[in-house]
């Protein structure tokens, strides 16, 4: 199968907001009031915790059919821990991103705990959000000066 391309594209409504599209869905990302913002949706890394979340969902289901079970129900609980020293000016000693982040699935399945280990070490591995947020991928930045005439 040849690469899969996504992309988001979008415009600052505010020095808070953005407002994304993906394919036909339209992403509102804001700051809680804390942060400066309106707290209209979630915030950026709340987004990503959330894309993993979901990714693993997909993930899950799909390596537990090819496993010869089913998932009655899935919990999955994303957390990350952020000093914002760095994010809000204060500081340049940690990094802006995520300390660390922490994954709890709590599958309903027919299954020994041994399965769903084996399942879980799978899921892991095949989980392209998970992969994108454990190792480097290559982020190409660029800008454009907007002329108005």
């Amino acid at each position: 199968m040849s690469d899969l391309i996504f992309q988001v594209q979008g415009e600052s409504a505010s020095a808070t907001k953005f407002i994304a599209k993906a394919r036909q869905f339209k992403l509102v990302i804001d700051e809680p009031k804390s942060l400066g913002g309106t707290d209209e949706n979630a915030n950026p890394v709340e987004y990503i915790l959330a894309g993993l979340a979901g990714c693993l969902n997909v993930v899950s289901h799909l390596v537990a059919n090819e496993m010869g079970f089913s998932i009655k129900r899935l919990q999955i609980g994303v957390s990350g821990n952020i000093n914002p020293d760095k994010f809000i000016g204060n500081s340049t000693e940690e990094r802006a991103g995520f300390k660390s982040i922490d994954i709890k699935l709590i599958p309903e399945a027919d299954v020994s705990i041994g399965t769903l280990s084996e399942w879980l070490k799978i899921v892991q591995t095949r989980c392209p959000v998970k992969d994108n947020l454990t190792y480097k991928t290559p982020v190409k930045d660029s800008v454009e000066k907007q002329y108005v005439n």
